[in-house]
């Protein structure tokens, strides 16, 4: 049985990952963390999340609840999520980590913590997400340079990144498939007289509002034709359940940095 605990537990997204795992096979919940001063501190996670009593009380310690633990669960943000890294590599435990908006740099660090424990960091945990960025592979590398991409994706008003993770990674797939540099070819803004578009640029666009989960579109755009391959999430529970499934990968493997598309052998 491998032994979860969740960073944000009281959280929306905390709750979903809470049911996600106390109805996954081979997994139980052992820990809950909140940040400290939380007012559901103390509180039977299961119960914060409407999962019915789980014996698991939510703590502002993650050291002390990584020790009776396996595997960290972890949607946060990159700042929050390399210190519970660094945690998880000092107890030798693995983590699971949904967080987007990593720079460079933050990337440099994941990778050299994931040379002492596993993990599995990907910007979108959504099995149906997983499957669009193998599609777009196939798509750019039929309809090679041919084409002009344009992503367009959209998200909740309080989502704090920008673009979106699965956003940077669906720009990121196409990029290298056709060649590409993404961070040369990206293009965030169009505004004025900003002349022409040019041939390798990947234009993206951001929209912000409501309570959308999250929704994004690849243009593949030619002359009298035009491809779309887009995905729309309807609940955040296929994030949770994308992350259960991964930690269920994760038994038994040994040291490395991995992603979803390892998760489900589309690599």
């Amino acid at each position: 049985m491998m032994k979860v605990a969740i960073v944000g537990a009281a959280g929306r997204m905390g709750g979903r990952l809470i049911h996600a795992v106390a109805e996954a096979q081979g997994l139980e919940l052992v820990g809950a963390t909140e940040r400290s001063g939380h007012p559901q501190l103390g509180m039977d996670a299961g119960l914060v999340a409407g999962a019915g009593e789980l014996g698991v009380t939510i703590s502002a310690d993650l050291a002390a609840v990584m020790k009776q633990a396996d595997v960290l669960i972890d949607f946060t943000f990159p700042e929050v999520t390399l210190q519970n890294i660094e945690v998880c590599a000092r107890l030798g435990k693995m983590i699971v980590s949904g967080s987007t908006g990593f720079t460079p740099a933050q990337k440099d660090r994941v990778a050299q913590y994931a040379e002492q424990i596993p993990v599995v960091l990907a910007p979108n945990m959504s099995v149906g997400v997983n499957a669009c960025f193998k599609l777009l592979k196939e798509a750019a590398r039929i309809l090679g340079d041919d084409f002009d991409v344009e992503i367009v994706e959209l998200h909740h008003n309080k989502k704090k990144d920008s673009p979106s993770g699965t956003a940077v990674r669906m720009g990121e797939v196409v990029a290298e498939t056709l060649g590409r540099d993404y961070n040369q070819v990206a293009n965030y803004h169009r505004e004025g007289m900003c002349g022409a578009r040019s041939k390798d640029e990947i234009g993206m666009q951001t929209v912000r509002g409501g309570d959308i989960v999250g929704e994004h579109t690849v243009y593949f755009i030619g002359m009298g034709e035009r491809i779309e391959i887009s995905h729309r999430a309807m609940s955040r529970d296929m994030f949770a359940r994308g992350a259960a499934r991964a930690c269920q990968w994760l038994q038994g493997k040994g040291p490395g940095l991995y992603d979803m598309q390892d998760v489900l052998e589309l690599n």
